[in-house]
């Protein structure tokens, strides 16, 4: 199993050649044989390269798995290293590099917790997704370009049918995890809102099966999502 380091500073990534010897530079849009990849610990080590591991994960590339370290160099600005954002686009690279890159981008998920004048929480039992068959927060992934207020109600009215305003005051908690060995990140933004009226609900058909108001401990005790827990507990 092959143990590469990815070193990431400033979103500037470490790339060597195939002989170990770097920092290289990629070329955005080129193709062709394989001539740049992340090095080695070793190989960090001979250019006097100090780092911190922050975490480590198993990618796997068809049979094979790789155990990818990815740390935090202790340097100043790398001038000589390549952008992350650059890399990916170079057919040269090796793909575990560019995947590597993949896995380091946050994926923003951002969440409602809605009440109604006894406090009660509205939730709603998934149809399809990660949490198909449990009750969630409304909320889903927020799109390019979209900022995770918009994206909130966006969601709200996509998913439940109704439309709620939510001020920027109104972040409840910002969250992030990762869940899994392969370490793709989620980074969850949590907002709240009151309703004063009893709204009549038009779940999505393809997405919810059931909407249902919960007191905010029965909520808990319902919720699948870590990021939902959290944020629950903080009304607690």
């Amino acid at each position: 199993m092959s143990r590469p380091l990815y070193l990431e500073h400033d979103g500037k990534v470490l790339l060597v050649n195939l002989k170990g010897v770097g920092p290289q530079k990629a070329a955005m849009g080129r193709v062709g044989d394989i001539a740049l990849r992340l090095p080695t610990e070793s190989e960090v080590l001979t250019m006097g390269i100090e780092w911190t591991e922050r975490r480590v994960n198993r990618i796997k590339f068809g049979t094979d798995y790789h155990e990818v370290v990815y740390g935090f160099p202790e340097i100043e600005w790398p001038k000589s290293w390549e952008w992350k954002d650059k890399l990916i686009s170079d057919g040269c690279v090796d793909p575990l590099a560019r995947e590597c890159v993949y896995r380091s981008m946050h994926r923003v998920v951002s969440k409602v917790i809605i009440q109604n004048q006894r406090k009660e929480v509205l939730m709603a039992k998934a149809k399809r997704g990660f949490f198909t068959g449990h009750w969630t927060l409304p909320g889903g992934f927020v799109d390019y370009a979209e900022h995770p207020l918009e994206g909130a109600m966006r969601e709200v009215l996509e998913e439940l049918g109704i439309s709620v305003q939510i001020d920027s005051d109104d972040l409840l908690q910002i969250d992030e995890r990762i869940f899994t060995s392969e370490g793709i990140q989620f980074l969850s933004f949590t907002y709240r809102c009151e309703i004063q009226n009893q709204p009549t609900f038009k779940p999505k058909q393809d997405e919810i099966e059931e909407v249902r108001w919960f007191t905010i401990d029965e909520a808990l005790a319902r919720a699948a999502s870590l990021f939902d827990v959290e944020a629950l507990r903080s009304l607690q």
